[in-house]
């Protein structure tokens, strides 16, 4: 019996690690179709939107001087490119938006890079936890009806928080007050499209 076993069990190894493959790829799919689930965004967008991300950081990556003296970032919302960080010129400011210039799905490139000395790695950091507590603070407005934080894409680059979505006039409103008084945030720029009319001003 006992010289047996090995071969019994020998079979069940083999098949754990193929188990547990599928069982990744149902679970992964459970989650992306449940986030997507909320999403205003067509599920093809979704991906013609994460496409292009990972296109135009793969453009900008070839660009040596933007990547290692300069910082780039690139978030892109329902076909909107959104660019923000910092560099040392206009010139590269404007040479950054061309080089991303031509994605096919982009229908609007939106240029909020800003010319100054690039931040260090503390200050990179700082952004990354203002933009999880930003999305924290989000979720806290889930009882009022209709609100869904999973809708707005939060990025931030030195302190400055960017929102984008599509949203109605009354989403808007809540998610700029709640973004505007996290700790740390010192501006709010905000790139919705809308579902309904603007807030008014």
């Amino acid at each position: 019996m006992p010289s047996t076993l090995p071969r019994l069990l020998l079979p069940v190894l083999v098949i754990l690690p193929l188990l547990g493959g599928c069982i990744a790829v149902v679970a992964g799919g459970a989650v992306a179709t449940g986030s997507s689930v909320h999403d205003r965004r067509g599920f093809g967008t979704v991906v013609d939107d994460k496409r292009i991300q990972l296109g135009a950081y793969d453009t900008i990556n070839r660009d040596k001087e933007l990547v290692l003296q300069n910082r780039v970032m690139i978030a892109v919302y329902n076909g909107v490119m959104l660019l923000m960080g910092e560099v040392r010129t206009p010139e590269l400011k404007q040479r950054a938006e061309a080089t991303v210039t031509g994605f096919e799905g982009v229908r609007r490139i939106v240029n909020e890079i800003d010319v100054m000395e690039p931040e260090g790695f503390w200050t990179r950091r700082n952004d990354n936890r203002l933009t999880a507590r930003v999305k924290l603070a989000l979720t806290d407005a889930v009882s009022t009806p209709g609100f869904d934080p999973t809708r707005i894409k939060v990025s931030t680059a030195h302190r400055t928080v960017y929102l984008l979505g599509i949203v109605s006039a009354e989403e808007d409103e809540i998610a700029t007050t709640i973004a505007r008084n996290v700790n740390g945030v010192e501006r709010v720029v905000k790139i919705f499209e809308y579902t309904d009319a603007p807030a008014k001003r």
